[in-house]
């Protein structure tokens, strides 16, 4: 552990989802940091498709009626309408088990992560529309600056947060990979170099945050809800944890279960580890994509610890 010193947007509730996933396909690689292909032009294992026959399951399901053991679905997102945002599941029940596998979190370079990020990248992994729509949303959702006793962890962090500009808090926190980076990073007041997927425990005590953010690096997490109890744990009563995406990544190092499915799927993968963390409150997903099939777009997930 290393130390530097010193809504306007439409949010979607996804709640208690019943869903099945088939088990896990090969996926052919490509470079890294380029989108995830789209589902037509690769073996797609489906997560949680928003075809009709699916959506007329939950229907079914919402209103009583016997729904299908069975939720596979080809995805045909309605006209002009954003698959993230047609995410729109009440009344529905997850799994009494999570329902994801190992071989879910596996990834195309099993190598060390640590040799991987060892060199710094001093560069952005979503274009600046994109960018600009995260940082417009963080002005949104994020406490005023400068409020007294509010602190912050930006998780899996780099030489950028995308805050706003200008936004400082008494205590920010930076966890990352990348000890070069973290130091670079303007908004930290102190930083953590540290392997989630080698060791989830967050050096933290209970209730010390109020926010925790994570900017397009919630799909390399091989080990999700141990990272996400730890959330729960860290985060103060009503606390908010924000994940925000794309679908862009390093091919090689994101989990298998996320190269093969779909931006709508991510919505609902990131939702169920909120859910089987336990502790929160039902997750809520939007996308803030800034120019929908012309520029990255950008989606958040997003819950709050639940007040015992």
């Amino acid at each position: 552990m290393a130390t530097l010193a010193p809504r306007s947007h439409a949010l979607l509730v996804l709640r208690r989802p019943r869903l099945r996933t088939p088990r896990a396909r090969a996926a052919a690689p490509r470079a890294r940091g380029a989108p995830v292909p789209p589902q037509a032009a690769r073996p797609r294992r489906v997560f949680l498709g928003l075809g009709a026959a699916f959506v007329d399951q939950l229907a079914r399901m919402a209103s009583g009626g016997a729904p299908s053991r069975s939720f596979v679905a080809s995805a045909r997102p309605r006209q002009g309408v954003s698959p993230v945002e047609q995410v729109i599941l009440k009344n529905v029940e997850w799994p009494d088990e999570f329902p994801f596998k190992a071989e879910d979190f596996s990834r195309f370079d099993e190598s060390s992560d640590g040799l991987f990020y060892s060199v710094p990248r001093y560069v952005t992994h979503i274009d600046d529309q994109a960018i600009e729509a995260l940082t417009k949303y963080y002005s949104e959702v994020l406490p005023p600056k400068n409020t007294a006793g509010v602190a912050i962890l930006d998780m899996c962090s780099s030489w950028v947060s995308h805050y706003p500009p200008g936004y400082k808090q008494e205590k920010i926190v930076g966890m990352g990979m990348n000890e070069d980076e973290l130091k670079r990073n303007p908004v930290l007041t102190e930083y953590v170099v540290q392997d989630l997927n080698v060791n989830p425990k967050l050096p933290f005590e209970d209730n010390t945050f109020d926010v925790i953010t994570n900017v397009v690096s919630v799909d390399y997490l091989t080990k999700p809800i141990d990272v996400f109890k730890e959330m729960r744990r860290i985060l103060k009563p009503s606390g908010l944890a924000i994940m925000s995406f794309s679908n862009r990544c390093f091919w090689t190092k994101a989990i298998s279960i996320w190269t093969s499915t779909g931006d709508a799927d991510h919505a609902w993968i990131v939702g169920a580890y909120f859910h089987y963390a336990g502790g929160f409150e039902p997750p809520e997903a939007a996308d803030i994509s800034p120019n929908p099939g012309r520029t990255d777009p950008m989606y958040v997930v997003q819950s709050r610890k639940r007040i015992a």
